[in-house]
């Protein structure tokens, strides 16, 4: 009899395709929502530095509103992998990736419907950093090696420092450059739909990419 886990795309595709769609949420909140991270909190840190600091463009109150958004996601992934631990790793994938698709919907939704109130900016901020936060502390308690989705530094470091240059065999080189350049197609695509068309139909691609990995995922790596 097939295990049940199996049926789906590997988690292995999955991570890559939320890597992509980290890329199109990096754009919207970085280009679209003053210089603001939802995905990459390393950025956002550095980003509150520049803005407690007064440099020109960067906001304080989004930055925090970024920041605790995603720290409420994070408590609410750990507690939703407490309830799933020991159980399907199939249905807890499935369940988080359909709460993510629908709170990016949801800031889609938001972005389309009132485009240029100053509202509109903290509500799609908050959103995208809450299911941000959930889907990060998923993948972390997940923990399959070099795909984080939404951070590229230990990822890059490995890919080089594992390297036949240092001597290393880097059996995860394809992983790693995979993860890379998933990161770096969804920030392109991202970029461009933000520049020509706003914010709301990258979002709205983001949360339907989401939504389909909610219903295809499996519960195994490979």
């Amino acid at each position: 009899m097939r295990d049940p886990e199996a049926r789906g795309l590997p988690l292995v595709v999955v991570l890559l395709v939320l890597t992509v769609v980290s890329g199109l949420i990096d754009a919207v909140s970085y280009l679209g929502l003053h210089h603001v991270f939802t995905a990459n909190m390393t950025g956002n840190v550095v980003v509150l530095g520049f803005a407690a600091a007064g440099a020109p463009g960067f906001s304080v109150p989004h930055t925090a509103t970024s920041l605790g958004a995603f720290l409420v996601g994070a408590v609410a992934g750990g507690q939703v992998a407490t309830w799933f631990s020991g159980g399907s790793l199939r249905t807890w994938a499935r369940v988080t990736l359909a709460v993510e698709a629908v709170l990016v919907g949801v800031a889609s939704a938001v972005a389309f419907a009132a485009p240029d109130a100053n509202g509109m900016t903290y509500a799609v901020i908050a959103l995208v950093a809450l299911a941000m936060g959930l889907r990060n502390a998923t993948v972390r308690k997940i923990g399959v090696p070099d795909l984080t989705t939404t951070v590229m530094t230990m990822t890059l470091t490995g890919l080089v420092s594992d390297s036949h240059l240092t001597g290393g065999k880097n059996t995860r080189a394809t992983r790693r450059a995979a993860s890379v350049l998933a990161l770096l197609a969804g920030a392109l695509l991202g970029a461009w739909l933000v520049l020509h068309h706003g914010l709301g139909i990258p979002l709205l691609i983001a949360a339907v990419a989401v939504g389909v990995l909610a219903v295809t995922s499996s519960g195994r790596e490979r």
